[in-house]
């Protein structure tokens, strides 16, 4: 269920945005909506599109989305609510993510994110005055083999320190185009990558590594020395012959068990 475009005047005075806004909204959310059979599947991509126009999932964006796919506001709000990706108030341009997970806040993450608030100003959550950086306390951001990592607008910074995140967050305030790690040449505004979460294509998703060499270490491993899924043993050539299942009579076997005994005792 969408919105005639003919009526985008009454419309827009409805959701809160202008005209031309609100137009250019309902067309983009027409191509969203298409891709699914049911409309209200189409909400997830809708909030990002809402959140590349204000910053965040604003009272105009809920109505906007609701309108469009037939839910009410409730509806809407409660998914809007529920993932820490929608934002229920004005996010920076960069969302700067810090693991503090168990591995990432061994290696570090905690003393990033310690550095990084008081050079900012901010806590988890909030925003510097210039609008530039919201900050977060992130639970994992599943780059673990490049602990710890920092991420901008979802863009990984790997092995960081809490000098290198204070010179990443710099860099950014100061509008210097930064590259990630990994992916796309440079890091987007948070409106730009919104879009794309909606399902925009920006022509950059084939730019830049996808997997850094520890990623991809144990694939090499692998290939080197023919180890498959279904291999009944990984035991590298060479000398070193060890096997994965203990050998008879070492701690473990089966052979080191007495027969007919309980094992449960």
């Amino acid at each position: 269920m969408t919105a005639n475009i003919d009526s985008s005047d009454t419309s827009a005075r409805h959701s809160g945005y202008d005209a031309e806004t609100y137009e250019r909204l309902v067309q983009d959310a027409q191509q969203i909506i298409a891709r699914y059979p049911v409309a209200r599947s189409a909400l997830l991509p809708m909030l990002h599109l809402v959140q590349s126009e204000d910053a965040y999932v604003s009272r105009n964006g809920i109505e906007f989305c609701a309108e469009q796919l037939g839910l009410t506001t409730a509806e809407v709000s409660a998914v809007a609510t529920f993932y820490t990706q929608y934002k229920r108030k004005p996010n920076g341009e960069y969302t700067i993510g810090v693991c503090t997970n168990t591995l990432c806040a061994v290696m570090g993450g905690d003393e990033i994110f310690d550095e990084l608030s008081e050079h900012l100003g901010i806590g988890h959550d909030e925003t510097t005055e210039d609008g530039k950086i919201t900050l977060e306390r992130i639970e994992c951001n599943a780059g673990c083999d490049f602990a710890p990592v920092v991420m901008a607008n979802w863009e990984f910074m790997d092995n960081q320190t809490p000098e290198s995140a204070t010179q990443l967050v710099d860099d950014l305030r100061a509008g210097k185009d930064v590259t990630p790690s990994r992916g796309p040449h440079k890091i987007c505004g948070f409106k730009a990558v919104s879009r794309v979460l909606a399902g925009f294509n920006d022509g950059r998703a084939d730019e830049g590594p996808g997997a850094g060499a520890a990623s991809i270490e144990g694939t090499k491993l692998a290939r080197e020395h023919g180890w498959t899924a279904d291999s009944a043993k990984l035991a590298p050539s060479g000398d070193d012959q060890s096997e994965v299942a203990p050998k008879t009579g070492e701690p473990g076997s089966s052979a080191e068990r007495p027969a007919g005994k309980d094992e449960a005792k």
